[in-house]
């Protein structure tokens, strides 16, 4: 899944020195002393040990190996740094959380249903008032929801896939992915088909529900998914199909459904029951630096 806006399917010194510089020793008379001096072999100042920099050099190439055979050992542990299992890469990270994000889930709708059930026991309201509660929470998505349902399930297309009629290019690797786009234009359908609840994945969605996705994956309430997605609607399953085939942007995407193998269900379901929302429900926002 992909959220590009580049998506086929959106809206619907210094200088070194030169020799020539460099004088040469003026040339001395013939049979003086200086030209005997100047035919005798005499030894350079570093055959008589004096300072080299190469020397120094690799004294100091020497020492930083040595540092980074210290560094790696100190980092690896005795394990191996390339291949060991302990060592998790960023996709068991985002898993880990987001599987501990659906156990925190769990554990806050158990919780909110102990309270509910205590407060039901003496909170000193009139039927009047409980009745109106109900109602407000059934509205909100934190109550469970029976009727009829449909199930839109969307997928990518085969990774090998290609243009199936004339007319058409061959695929570009967008063309193949559900879009964020996507999954948006189907839930939004389904409210516009009287939808009563709609679950996506194993979460029901609210009214601050954000379905976006992060490269080929949807994140949804801080939990991860990936294809095929599937989207559950409690309503009309005739005015919810209708609904479906309506929307200007399903239609598009039909369009890639049968060009490239874009994956497109839907099935009547039947009597289900839709679990209630069982997130937090305080809203978080930014707040100006003081």
């Amino acid at each position: 899944m992909s959220n590009s806006a580049d998506s086929p399917r959106t809206g619907t010194t210094g200088s070194a020195p030169d020799p020539a510089r460099v004088s040469a020793p003026e040339p001395s008379p013939a049979g003086s002393p200086a030209s005997s001096q100047a035919a005798s072999p005499v030894s350079s100042p570093d055959r008589r040990g004096g300072f080299r920099p190469v020397r120094v050099l690799t004294v100091g190439v020497f020492a930083l190996a040595g540092l980074l055979f210290f560094t790696s050992f100190n980092t690896a542990k005795g394990t191996n740094i390339r291949t060991d299992a302990s060592l998790l890469k960023l996709s068991d990270l985002i898993q880990e959380r987001s599987q501990k994000n659906g156990e925190l889930d769990e554990t806050n709708g158990a919780l909110r249903d102990d309270v509910e059930s205590l407060a039901e026991a003496d909170d000193g309201s009139t039927q009047a008032q409980d009745d109106k509660l109900a109602g407000l929470e059934k509205d909100a998505g934190t109550q469970k929801v029976k009727g009829k349902a449909i199930t839109v399930t969307l997928n990518d297309a085969p990774p090998n896939a290609t243009a199936k009629l004339p007319g058409y290019p061959e695929p570009q690797p967008d063309y193949l992915v559900i879009h964020q786009q996507d999954l948006q234009a189907v839930v939004n359908a389904l409210w516009q088909g009287g939808a009563q609840g709609i679950k996506v994945m194993d979460q029901r969605l609210i009214s601050t529900s954000a379905v976006r996705c992060v490269g080929n994956t949807l994140i949804l309430q801080g939990r991860v998914y990936s294809p095929p997605y599937k989207i559950q609607a409690v309503g009309d399953p005739e005015k919810l199909q209708q609904a479906l085939a309506d929307a200007p942007a399903i239609q598009n995407y039909m369009v890639y459904v049968n060009v490239y193998g874009l994956g497109w269900k839907v099935t009547e379901d039947g009597a289900v029951t839709l679990p209630g929302y069982s997130g937090t429900v305080d809203l978080h926002y930014a707040k100006p630096v003081e």
